[in-house]
């Protein structure tokens, strides 16, 4: 992803946590002291409303209008004020139906609750850990909120767990007031895995509800896919795709599946490097692929088209049917775009689609488990967001 303006590392909600990071997550980000998270949410730049005006042309006159208000960060306008040039405060000029929210008024009452809920007899506060990444003058910022010790453990992978937490965000441009979903860290590979609960946003329009009964619902769901992800991961290791078998590359499962090329080659690369064969790679070394890639080498911005590539790659976890289903599809697409009529084209598209037909049919028992799980898994997020 683009490298961020600023990146600030925290440890613990406070100055009376005792929170360190874990040595994996410390390895990766080498900083000599983290700050607290109440510490960064208030050192993050904060937005206000002044007046809009607009010069007329032919009177040179500035006039003001009452539908337009500036949406800008008022210790800019301070240094402004007193000659500082180079300074930025505008962030937006939004209509007059558009509501600030500012850093406080969001995570303030995460802080609340993160007081209050505890994992294994600590404060999740105590226990929390992450990073808080700053684009466009501050304007949009994108955060990672981890807790050690709520996490999934691999067999033989003791030392590098699975840590779940949340990746939230917001901007001043109007996109989005807040979002937040459920969010892991790999500590193995520094894979992230992202949108694993429902993503919920809060707009820039009217009023923005509860937001400490909101974080307690997300953070139940976050509890949630912590329970069920060895189970998902422990299934998706026992299902094998043979490529030897298969009328396509690994790189070209991930580009069937709509990832682009630069990408496809760094997924098929790292899940062949994992697998005990090359050649027969599981569904959860595919997924792994899968995130590798947008982890490290995608090349857009948070948010935007990185979420699509994200919902497939967790399809490859969560949903290996539809991911079959998927492949099985755009490689008949190709095949009737590209056919000329001739008939060994033909008999070779039919034996190729065969041969996928028959990795969905070996699938079908495993497909009724995932989605037994998933469906249970749905009605349990239904009732912590009630």
């Amino acid at each position: 992803m683009k490298d961020p303006e600023t990146r600030t590392v925290f440890a613990g909600l406070d100055g009376r946590s005792d929170a360190q990071l874990p040595n994996w997550y410390a390895e990766q980000k080498l900083v000599d002291e983290p700050v607290t998270f109440t510490e960064a949410i208030r050192d993050l730049p904060q937005a206000i409303e002044t007046t809009v005006a607009y010069r007329n042309p032919y009177s040179d006159e500035w006039v003001e209008t009452e539908r337009f208000n500036a949406v800008v960060e008022p210790s800019r306008l301070r240094e402004q004020g007193r000659g500082g040039d180079d300074v930025e405060p505008l962030f937006h000029i939004p209509t007059d139906s558009y509501a600030i929210i500012n850093p406080v008024d969001v995570y303030g009452p995460l802080e609340e609750v993160l007081r209050e809920e505890t994992i294994d007899g600590q404060s999740l506060g105590d226990v929390m850990f992450g990073e808080i990444r700053r684009y466009r003058g501050g304007g949009e910022v994108h955060m990672d909120v981890m807790f050690d010790g709520l996490e999934v453990t691999l067999p033989d992978r003791e030392s590098d767990p699975i840590t779940m937490g949340v990746t939230s965000g917001y901007d001043f441009f109007g996109e989005h007031a807040v979002y937040v979903e459920g969010f892991a860290q790999d500590g193995y590979c520094s894979n992230t895995m992202r949108s694993l609960t429902d993503k919920e946003v809060v707009k820039h329009v009217g009023d923005v509800g509860n937001f400490q009964t909101w974080w307690e619902g997300i953070l139940e769901q976050v509890e949630l896919v912590a329970n069920d992800l060895f189970e998902f991961i422990r299934d998706a290791q026992e299902i094998d795709l043979d490529f030897s078998d298969l009328p396509f590359t690994t790189t070209e499962f991930y580009t069937l599946l709509g990832f682009p090329e630069y990408l496809a080659e760094r997924a098929a690369g790292d899940a062949e490097a994992n697998a005990p064969n090359p050649l027969e790679i599981d569904m959860w070394t595919l997924h792994s692929g899968a995130t590798y890639a947008l982890t490290h080498f995608f090349k857009g911005k948070e948010g935007g088209s990185l979420d699509q590539y994200v919902r497939i790659a967790n399809d490859i976890l969560f949903n290996p049917e539809r991911t079959i289903e998927r492949v099985h599809q755009e490689y008949e697409n190709q095949l009737d775009a590209g056919s000329d009529g001739e008939s060994q084209t033909s008999l070779d598209g039919e034996r190729a689609l065969a041969s996928i037909e028959h990795i969905s049919d070996d699938l079908q028992d495993d497909v009724e488990q995932f989605e037994e799980r998933e469906e249970v898994l749905r009605e349990r997020f239904q009732t912590a967001s009630d």
